[in-house]
């Protein structure tokens, strides 16, 4: 893959007879609904009081997102608290990359640890095939509960790294602040790098969630003619692959694809062809929707720093969020433009979903 041409991929999801389906997937297909579904990226987490008492106990991320019963009841811990229309699985992006052969960790104040980062072709060569249900059988097991527990009071969202990201992380052996490796990967043995992003983009597999949020944290960090070689293909890729998988298990699985820092990219995760584009606070919510179309439903967008302001700026910024979608013409999901950041107020958070809950457009 050395080039990404670009083209209209968006899709409407289908209107279909399902009256007792959650407010998110009715809202997603367009259906009349009071107000637009809500939930919010990292709601599950270290800002909770429920979840810190439960790190001290289990006091591993590995153990704590591996482990199918904690992952589920850590997912459930916001849904208990404030109802979202969304509950997504507790996890991390990097959790399928042991099935393939690279040892990791995550440790709190460092984030992920892999020893050995991938950077010649051998090591490439030498990484075995993703088989989810001997390697990461928790997440489907975790999935399936979850979506007992709720029903049909809030959608079930799983997740899953874009290759570019999970890339970064496998190369630099971590978190990175100048991504020194992977782009002298990039620009002196390129092959490499391709040759590993098509396996991180085979390993990508369906799980049993009602939608899918594809997160490709990084990828801002290339410029975009770089995306459209090592990124936007590999997007492109998953997300087809993705849908032809669900139109036999899971007809119509909508497919968010999220971008931290993207306002350079919003045409680019257009071409990508997901169903839902999650904008970060850096793009105006009316403006992404003038450069990528009404096509889409579209995800988004307050910025997660007003959690640590007043209670009258959060209520004021879920309504004028809602309200631009609404004056767009666009299917929305009200969210956050990046996750919920360490040291949140919990009942900010609580805030948020009782303005949202009850906004009257």
């Amino acid at each position: 893959m050395a080039s990404f041409a670009y083209g209209s991929f968006a899709r409407a999801l289908p209107h279909r007879a399902h009256g007792e389906d959650p407010l998110l997937l009715r809202a997603l297909r367009g259906e009349s609904v009071s107000r637009p579904p809500v939930w919010l990226m990292r709601q599950a987490g270290r800002y909770m009081k429920v979840y810190q008492d439960l790190c001290k106990q289990h006091t591993t991320f590995r153990e704590r997102s591996e482990n199918a019963d904690l992952a589920v009841e850590i997912s459930l811990q916001p849904w208990r608290a404030f109802q979202p229309d969304g509950v997504i699985l507790f996890s991390d992006i990097l959790t399928p990359i042991s099935g393939m052969g690279i040892p990791f960790d995550i440790t709190a104040g460092k984030g992920p640890i892999i020893p050995d980062p991938i950077r010649t072709q051998q090591q490439v060569d030498a990484l075995r095939e993703l088989v989810p249900e001997e390697a990461v059988p928790f997440v489907g097991e975790a999935l399936r509960t979850l979506r007992a527990e709720v029903g049909s009071a809030s959608a079930v969202l799983g997740f899953v790294g874009a290759p570019f990201t999970l890339a970064t992380y496998i190369v630099e052996g971590g978190m990175s602040k100048n991504y020194t490796h992977i782009k002298k990967l990039m620009f002196s043995e390129p092959a490499v790098l391709h040759g590993l992003l098509q396996r991180l983009a085979d390993a990508v597999a369906d799980n049993g969630a009602q939608t899918v949020q594809i997160f490709d944290s990084w990828a801002a960090n290339l410029s975009p003619r770089d995306f459209d070689v090592f990124a936007g293909p590999y997007l492109h890729y998953i997300i087809k692959k993705a849908k032809e998988a669900s139109s036999r298990a899971h007809p119509d699985l909508p497919i968010i694809l999220y971008i931290s820092g993207s306002g350079a990219l919003v045409e680019r995760m257009a071409a990508c062809g997901p169903d839902i584009l999650s904008l970060c606070h850096s793009v105006d919510l009316e403006e992404g929707v003038r450069r990528a179309g009404t096509n889409f439903a579209y995800q988004g967008n307050i910025d997660s720093g007003v959690l640590f302001g007043s209670r009258e700026a959060i209520t004021s910024r879920v309504r004028e969020t809602a309200q631009q979608a609404q004056r767009a013409g666009v299917r929305h999901i009200l969210n956050l433009g990046h996750g919920i950041m360490q040291g949140t107020p919990e009942d900010a958070v609580a805030h948020l979903f009782h303005e949202a809950k009850n906004l009257q457009l």
